[in-house]
C-alpha cells in the first residue's frame, strides 16, 4: 500500500537579495525543493528577477511572499526613528528599540505599506504570505502593526503570515539551533493566537534555524527538522550561490551554499521521502 506524503512548506528567504540567491532559489523552486519563498522588494534584484520567478513558478508552483525588511538595507521609504543615515538598524538595535517601547509605529507602517506596494506593483497581486528578515516581524511594535495591516489590506483574501514559535519540548527533541528557537520563540510568543483573532492564518510548526556554523552538516541540520509534530508545518533555509553583489550586502556567505548543495542534492530528496513529507503550498498545508 503506498501512503500519501505529508504535505509541509519549505520555504527560503531572501529573494531579491542579490543575483546569485534568486538563481538558487528559482533552482530549487524548478526541482520540487523549495514551496515558497520570500521576497525582499526593497532591493534591486527584486524588479530586476521577478520576471524570471514568475517563468520559474508558472511551471513549478510556489507562494510567493513579501519578507518585510526592517534590518540593515536601505529602506524604501526615510524610515524615521528606524533609519540612520539612510540605512536600516541592526537586528540587535531594533530589538533594543521594541524592547523599550520605542519604534516608531508609523515609520513601520509606512515602509510596509512601500515594501507590500513595490511587491503588488511588480508581481501585479497580493503576496501570498508575509514573514520578516531576521524574524523581525515577531517584535512589539512590529506584529501588531503588520497583522493590523494584513487584515485590513487583504481582508476579502487572507494570506498567511509566518509565526515562529515551536513548543520547546519540541525543539530539545531535535537537539539543533535550540538555544536559538527558544530565543525566536519567546519573542514570538503570542503572535499566533493575535494573527487568529484577526483572521490571518499561520503555521504552528516553525524549524530550520541553527547557528549557520559548519559544525553541524546541513543535512543534519535539515532532517532533524522534518522530524516532531504540527499540523502547519514550515521549515526555512537560506540557500544562495554568492556573488559580488551578495558580498556587498549580507555577511551570510557560504552557508548558503552548502544549503543548496544539499537542498539540490538526490540526499535532500531521499530524506524528504524517509520522513513521509513533501515540499508544498500554504494552501495544501490548511487554514
Amino acid at each position: 500500500m503506498v501512503f500519501a506524503r505529508k504535505m509541509i512548506v519549505v520555504c527560503a528567504d531572501d529573494y531579491g537579495l542579490s543575483g546569485g540567491v534568486c538563481d538558487a532559489i528559482e533552482q530549487l523552486i524548478a526541482a520540487g525543493r523549495l514551496s515558497a519563498t520570500g521576497a525582499m522588494t526593497g532591493l534591486p534584484a527584486w524588479r530586476r528577477r521577478a520576471g524570471s520567478l514568475r517563468q520559474t513558478v508558472a511551471s513549478s508552483p510556489a507562494d510567493i511572499g513579501l519578507h518585510f525588511t526592517l534590518t540593515e538595507q536601505r529602506p524604501i521609504t526615510a524610515a524615521p526613528g528606524l533609519a540612520v543615515d539612510g540605512r536600516l538598524p541592526t537586528i540587535g538595535r531594533l530589538i533594543r528599540q521594541s524592547l523599550a517601547g520605542a519604534l516608531p509605529s508609523e515609520a513601520v507602517r509606512t515602509e510596509l505599506r512601500a515594501q507590500l506596494d513595490a511587491f503588488e506593483d511588480v508581481w501585479g497581486a497580493p503576496p501570498d504570505f508575509i514573514d520578516g528578515h531576521q524574524h523581525a516581524h515577531l517584535l512589539p511594535g512590529v506584529r501588531g502593526v503588520v497583522i493590523e495591516e494584513m487584515a485590513a489590506r487583504y481582508a476579502d483574501h487572507p494570506i498567511w503570515m509566518r509565526a515562529c514559535a515551536e513548543a520547546p519540548a519540541e525543539a530539545a527533541r531535535r537537539r539543533v539551533g535550540l538555544s536559538k528557537a527558544l530565543v525566536i520563540g519567546s519573542l514570538g510568543a503570542g503572535l499566533g493566537r493575535a494573527a487568529a483573532k484577526r483572521g490571518v492564518p499561520t503555521n504552528d510548526s516553525f524549524r530550520g534555524l541553527y547557528d549557520f556554523s559548519d559544525r553541524l552538516p546541513y543535512r543534519e541540520v535539515f532532517r532533524a527538522s522534518l522530524k516532531g509534530s504540527g499540523r502547519r508545518i514550515l521549515v526555512h533555509c537560506h540557500p544562495g550561490i554568492v556573488d559580488e553583489e551578495l558580498r556587498a550586502l549580507d555577511p551570510l556567505l557560504e552557508p548558503r551554499e552548502r544549503e543548496l548543495a544539499y537542498l539540490s542534492s538526490d540526499a535532500c530528496g531521499e530524506d524528504l521521502a524517509a520522513a513521509g513529507l513533501h515540499p508544498a503550498r500554504f494552501r495544501d498545508i490548511g487554514a
